[in-house]
């Protein structure tokens, strides 16, 4: 998967990567997308015990056919602090590593992340977004900043998700009596369209199925990725 250079480092300190976001966040782009956006590729990333490297991993899933046709990983170092709101200053490098290494064009990507519903409306799905130059979305467990009332308790009930006077994400409930996920958009996509995809892909679970797998595999291959990443870090020159 061709990706753009990154016209930033990620190597900067918390106030420079507040900075970088508020000006990539001019260039996110709200509209309906064409297509029917049949493969969806859901990331995740988790860091290793030693906070030294960052896994990633993706998941291609065919909508028509509900299998995955695809998965990749990539590990990179950490070079920026847990800080919330900035969590893709320590997650994004891995998880482009891992786009690139995709065969199969994803139509769309979904984020275990925020995309707007963020404080400076750039949230990691945004990031990922604009530097792929991809409709993405946000679908995360937990909400971030906003204020909302709570959905009905049936499949695809949801209510808007609030922050600032304005609606910055959907909370919706992708199955029956489950606590609902936090969508937002991400970059070339709208609300009702990032909503109705992830609800299509959350076939069976609380979570897309792109994003589930994906986190299924970051995890169980976490300790044997990163400590390979580790064992570069350590090696003369690295």
């Amino acid at each position: 998967m061709l990706i753009r250079r990154v016209p930033h480092p990620w190597r900067v300190t918390p106030q420079r990567a507040v900075a970088i976001q508020r000006r990539l966040a001019g260039q996110v782009r709200q509209v309906r997308p064409a297509g029917a956006m049949r493969f969806v590729a859901g990331v995740d990333a988790a860091s290793s015990a030693d906070d030294r490297c960052c896994l990633a991993s993706v998941a291609v899933w065919d909508r028509a056919r509900r299998v995955v046709v695809e998965s990749a990983l990539a590990g990179s170092p950490i070079r920026f602090p847990y800080v919330p709101g900035l969590l893709s200053f320590r997650e994004t490098p891995a998880i482009l590593a891992a786009l690139r290494k995709l065969r199969v064009e994803p139509d769309v990507i979904v984020c275990d992340a925020h995309g707007v519903a963020h404080p400076r409306r750039f949230g990691l799905a945004c990031h990922v977004g604009v530097l792929c130059g991809r409709p993405t979305i946000g679908c995360a467990k937990s909400r971030l900043v906003g204020e909302h009332r709570e959905p009905g308790r049936r499949r695809g009930a949801h209510a808007p998700l609030r922050h600032a006077g304005e609606i910055i994400g959907s909370v919706l409930r992708t199955q029956d009596g489950t606590r609902p996920v936090y969508v937002s958009v991400g970059h070339l996509i709208d609300l009702v369209s990032a909503r109705r995809i992830v609800l299509a892909c959350a076939t069976r679970y609380r979570l897309p199925e792109p994003t589930r797998l994906a986190d299924r595999l970051v995890r169980a291959s976490r300790r044997s990725a990163c400590g390979d990443v580790a064992s570069r870090l350590s090696a003369p020159g690295g």
